[in-house]
């Protein structure tokens, strides 16, 4: 009988063997946790469709930041829910609109001790629902899009942001940001472009989370599922309008994009660990058909591992505290 003379299961005896020679490691510093904030709201909502998550009061929010400075976490990603929305999504640029008090909120509280980073879109903002202005007909106007775009990161800049974080999936959004920023002396402002964000069904979850108003898909201007050669093009092209971080969303489905992204850029890449990605974890740990825990740090190590040297994800505080044991 002739035994194997090359053996790897020597260096996967122990605990310590396979920590000295694990590949990939994420750390809570590479985590984002996105934060969902209410207008008005005086106690916290919970969102259905994704157990443990939240609609923040600002004061909840302001604590949650703290949370996050605590356990090392790299930023946190805002969203804001008006009270009200119309056609151009208004209150996306109004200096007291729900998300730039937000932006305020939070960086006065934490400081430079968190990356404060803010979702630049009007999808939560107007009536329709799409991420953009429309025309006559019912079409998303990507160049006057721009405009209202230039608008808000104007807006978000003067609020206090650290990053704003495009995801409209308009062409020359990168530059038209920049431009603006740049014109206005917020030149120190970066900007984490969604780059290569495809038209998924793993966006349901999130749009309980923003009381998303969508009339019809986003077909039109978001990414088809079918191709991975466009979500590079468009990564190239966002970091050569000025894109600082480049990003991936959803991050399972796409971790082939992530990794050929990861290779064709020389900015850092993130990825955004989606509602659905989390609620499907969440739905099969509670009915105990996976261990929870467990499947958490895999999902995040896969995603590190397919090139992301940041992850936006639900779970980023739970995760900060795994890691850490």
């Amino acid at each position: 009988m002739t035994y194997p003379d090359i053996r790897p299961r020597r260096l996967r005896r122990t605990p310590a063997l396979r920590r000295l020679v694990a590949e990939s490691g994420i750390a809570p510093r590479q985590l984002v946790l996105p934060l969902f904030v209410r207008e008005g709201a005086t106690e916290t909502t919970p969102i259905s469709s994704m157990p443990g998550v939240v609609q923040h009061t600002r004061e909840t929010l302001k604590k949650t930041a703290n949370e996050a400075v605590a356990a090392g976490l790299g930023g946190v990603m805002l969203f804001g829910i008006p009270e009200e929305k119309d056609a151009v999504g208004s209150g996306a640029v109004d200096p007291h609109g729900i998300l730039n008090l937000a932006i305020t909120d939070v960086v006065a509280e934490v400081g430079d001790e968190l990356t404060v980073m803010s979702d630049l879109c009007l999808d939560e903002f107007t009536d329709h629902g799409h991420c953009g202005v429309l025309d006559g007909d019912g079409n998303v106007d990507n160049d006057r899009t721009l405009d209202v775009y230039a608008a808000m990161a104007v807006a978000q800049a003067a609020a206090g942001v650290d990053l704003v974080a495009p995801s409209g999936m308009m062409d020359g959004q990168v530059r038209m940001i920049r431009s603006a920023l740049d014109a206005e002396e917020h030149t120190g402002i970066g900007i984490l472009a969604y780059s290569a964000k495809y038209a998924s069904s793993f966006y349901g979850p999130f749009r309980e989370a923003v009381d998303s108003s969508l009339q019809g898909d986003r077909r039109t201007y978001q990414q088809d599922p079918a191709n991975r050669l466009e979500g590079v093009r468009e990564a190239k092209l966002d970091v050569s309008e000025g894109a600082d971080i480049v990003m991936v969303k959803p991050a399972l489905g796409y971790l082939d994009v992530l990794s050929a992204v990861k290779d064709a850029v020389d900015v850092p890449v993130a990825a955004y660990n989606v509602s659905g990605e989390y609620s499907m974890v969440e739905a099969a740990a509670a009915r105990g058909w996976i261990d929870r825990e467990a499947a958490i740090l895999e999902t995040l190590t896969s995603i590190h591992r397919a090139g992301a040297d940041i992850v936006l994800t639900y779970w980023a505080l739970e995760a900060a505290q795994l890691l850490k044991r």
